[in-house]
């Protein structure tokens, strides 16, 4: 009894604080071996093709021509990470719009271009890619792609920041589905 009064005097609480952290790690480890607990890896459920637009409102274009065009590819860094080249499936721009008040008629106000600004375009680009699948999401360049998320897409001659407004994951067989539904005009005014 004497010999371990001794050895608990000669042991610091260092000892026992470095001891605990060992057997924690020891006991993390095993989990980890056994199956207990997930790795990052086993979180993905499923590969996918996912489709995403970018909403990019304010966006002043002078020239005759939308720089985004159906069927070429732009570089997109998701939140300032550059990321890789993405297939545009659609473009829609619209002109800035106002609202004005009106007096004749049945209605209150009625939307018109707004004259004063007229290089000010609201756009949605659709983008497509393949994600990796998780129980919370899509997962494309190691990034959550989620409603809201900053994105940056960027051409030979164009680098517009947007964010994302609607994302749809497809199987194969609703791929076929989705490009119906897509609206394939750019819809400039």
């Amino acid at each position: 009894m004497d010999k371990i009064k001794e050895l608990l005097k000669k042991v610091k609480i260092v000892d026992f604080i470095i001891i605990g952290f060992v057997l924690i790690a020891l006991i993390v480890g095993f989990c980890t071996y056994k199956g207990f607990r997930q790795t990052a890896d086993k979180q993905i459920e499923a590969t996918s093709k996912v489709v995403f637009k970018v909403y990019m409102r304010g966006v002043t274009f002078s020239g005759e021509d939308i720089p985004f065009v159906k069927g070429d590819k732009t570089f997109i860094s998701i939140r300032n990470v550059p990321y890789s080249d993405l297939e545009i499936v659609d473009v829609k721009a619209d002109r800035r719009k106002i609202v004005l008040p009106t007096l004749n008629s049945k209605k209150v106000v009625i939307v018109v271009e707004d004259v004063a600004q007229p290089d000010l375009y609201d756009v949605i680009v659709t983008l497509t890619d393949t994600a990796k699948i998780t129980k919370d999401g899509a997962v494309v360049g190691g990034n959550k792609i989620k409603m809201g998320l900053p994105i940056t897409l960027e051409g030979s001659n164009y680098r517009f920041t947007g964010s994302i407004s609607d994302i749809k994951i497809i199987d194969a067989l609703d791929d076929e589905t989705i490009n119906k539904d897509l609206n394939t005009t750019d819809d400039v005014q």
